[in-house]
């Protein structure tokens, strides 16, 4: 698979799993995951993944500030319902990274190491979404500001016309390298700009 280098550059994010620790599939249990995973797991790359990874990171790291985070071992709440407009893109590169599902993941093994009821939509949160360690009940609220990365002006133009078939391979790949570019500048000039990725301890002002 071949895709923009800029993808390797993006933060990674680095989780202990106990379930793959106990069944063997990663050495004790340290799982790195990469933009890329992101990428093949949505099927494409936007700001709207790239928005859902580092909202996921910042909240694991505010979490966890001295300790590899848990994964299966987090609540993730979203303010809107999974259909509501990117909310369940959003949510399937959470679910990728943490291992939190709804009712559809991993049933556990003797009351351990269970994935589900750890995903919730349309919940009371007042931000984007809230991350919650279950150990501990710590929590933050995580919301993107998209606005303050802005597209390069005429790709709105460009990408009306790939969508009518007006546009020739060259106007297909300049919108590409376009599109690609915002996100880019997400990943790695915005990678900690407190401004587009907001987080929160719960509850507070």
């Amino acid at each position: 698979m071949r895709y923009p280098e800029f993808y390797d550059e993006a933060p990674r994010i680095t989780l202990y799993d106990p379930l793959a620790k106990f069944l063997g599939a990663a050495e004790g249990g340290i799982i790195e995951y990469r933009y890329v995973d992101a990428v093949k797991a949505a099927g494409h790359s936007c700001p709207t993944v790239a928005s859902a990874w580092l909202m996921t990171l910042h909240a694991l790291e505010a979490l966890y500030p001295k300790d590899i985070p848990e994964r299966g071992a987090i609540r993730v709440d979203f303010r809107q319902d999974s259909t509501s407009g990117v909310t369940g893109v959003i949510a399937n590169i959470v679910t990728l990274v943490t291992g939190a599902t709804h009712d559809t993941g991993f049933k556990g093994l003797a009351g351990r190491f269970d994935r589900r009821k750890l995903l919730f939509f349309n919940e009371p949160v007042p931000e984007e979404i809230r991350f919650t360690r279950k150990d501990s009940g710590a929590a933050v609220d995580v919301t993107a500001h998209l606005e303050h990365v802005p597209s390069a002006p005429h790709v709105g133009e460009l990408m009306a016309a790939c969508l009518t078939g007006r546009a020739d391979d060259a106007t297909q790949r300049e919108f590409g390298r376009l599109w690609q570019e915002r996100v880019r500048a997400i990943l790695l000039d915005h990678a900690r700009d407190a401004q587009v990725i907001v987080v929160r301890p719960a509850g507070a002002a």
